[in-house]
């Protein structure tokens, strides 16, 4: 039985390495090549960032591979031990909060490395070392308080039921779909400082596109995200009556209204096709096959493993599983996101332009020091958007031939302008 184990996460550790060594031979090779989508010396910075980015996470892989042993080789026991006199459900929520602490511990170098070594270099970290400190600690009471009410919760199922992984898969279900009605929340309370969007003008635009698309929010707001980060992002956040949309304070400044615009409207393409739940339902899936596996694994693994089947050992082995199962579901998952995000952009196209639309996904590639190129087959296990360039000949946007994107342009303008008079005419 531990031989099995240990081959199939042989099997993904060396899948997972394969991948990434032909992405960094692959983006070494295309970043000697004529620029693409952005500028000759950003082109090859972005490059560099991916490189480095890569192999970092090829350490991260060794970490894994090496922690994934030392759990399965009297890791799991040592918790149990130190655990001994502790009384449950307080010994179960000790154990797990322990095995989270002991992995974050052991990755928090890389964690370092990256923000403060790697982001520093390229020009991504506005973070210093108390923000990320305040950030760190926040967290981890969060993860303590309501992790604790999670893991309390579980122990209690699985204590109570033979049928406990169905009922726990209700259960986290439930938890999934309230954490993200209350993400915006939790986000603002202790994290960005959330305020209303001050342009007036950029407000109303805003809210006349959700209203096209019936998109109900709670408001517009800016974060500030750029004292910890310079990227662009935005999101809408939130479901039913929680619903916001927020926007980066780096984003407002890259963008012009018009490219803004664009870009909400793709996000409200995912609304408009019911994306937010799709993808709910598909991580909804994810958990029950996961649970479902792990909720009949044979008794014998246990014994070979020198554990004995608990609460603890249960939920423990889940979140130990849980990054192998979920590699191998996750092209199936990213197929779908891609076939959204084209869908999305036709929607952002109408909404808001495509000619726009494009200029805001090459500006986005280039801020963000995104590299424009993949190896296939790491588009096919990692990427949940389909490459930009994909997107921008999907949107008819061709950067060698400066007529057809003029003629993008016009045709955007004369479609805002025909939506406006539309608009005044119903007013009127």
């Amino acid at each position: 039985m531990i031989t099995a184990i240990m081959a199939i996460v042989t099997v993904y550790f060396l899948i997972r390495l394969y991948v990434s060594v032909m992405q960094v031979g692959y983006i070494n090779r295309a970043k000697r090549m004529p620029a693409v989508l952005m500028g000759t010396a950003e082109f090859l910075k972005a490059g560099n960032y991916a490189v480095a980015k890569e192999k970092l996470q090829m350490a991260g892989m060794f970490i894994e591979y090496i922690m994934f042993v030392v759990w399965l080789d009297g890791g799991i026991q040592w918790l149990d031990r130190i655990t001994l006199n502790v009384e449950e459900p307080l010994k179960t929520i000790a154990m797990v909060l322990g095995f989270l602490f002991v992995n974050y511990l052991v990755n928090l170098p890389l964690t370092l490395y990256e923000k403060f070594v790697l982001d520093e270099k390229f020009g991504f970290n506005r973070s210093s070392v108390m923000l990320f400190v305040k950030d760190t600690l926040i967290t981890m009471a969060l993860v303590g308080v309501f992790g604790s009410l999670v893991i309390w919760g579980v122990s209690e199922i699985i204590a109570s039921t033979k049928l406990w992984w169905l009922w726990t898969f209700l259960f986290l279900f439930i938890v999934v779909v309230a954490l993200n009605m209350l993400f915006p929340t939790i986000r603002a309370l202790f994290f960005d400082k959330l305020t209303p969007l001050e342009d007036a003008d950029l407000n109303e635009k805003i809210e006349k596109l959700m209203r096209r698309t019936g998109f109900v929010s709670s408001g517009v707001f800016v974060s500030d995200a750029s004292k910890r980060d310079a990227r662009l992002n935005a999101y809408f956040g939130g479901l039913g009556k929680t619903k916001r949309v927020v926007l980066f304070d780096t984003l407002l400044d890259k963008l012009t209204p018009q490219e803004l615009l664009a870009v909400l409207g793709h996000e409200l393409g995912h609304y408009a096709h019911g994306d937010i739940y799709k993808n709910i339902g598909i991580v909804g899936g994810l958990l029950f096959v996961m649970l479902a596996i792990f909720g009949n694994l044979p008794s014998s693994m246990f014994l070979s493993l020198g554990i004995t089947e608990t609460p603890a050992v249960d939920i423990i082995m889940f979140l130990l599983f849980m990054p192998v199962v979920s590699f191998f579901i996750m092209p199936f998952m990213g197929m779908i996101s891609r076939h959204n995000e084209y869908e999305a952009d036709k929607t952002g196209k109408e909404l808001g332009g495509g000619f726009y639309l494009a200029n805001a996904l090459r500006k986005l590639v280039t801020e963000n020091r995104t590299f424009p190129l993949s190896h296939p087959l790491y588009i096919f296990f990692y990427y949940t958007h389909p490459p930009v360039i994909e997107r921008l000949k999907a949107l008819g946007y061709d950067e060698e031939n400066s007529q057809e994107s003029r003629a993008m342009q016009e045709t955007c303008e004369a479609d805002t302008l025909e939506h406006e008079h539309e608009e005044a005419g119903s007013r009127a």
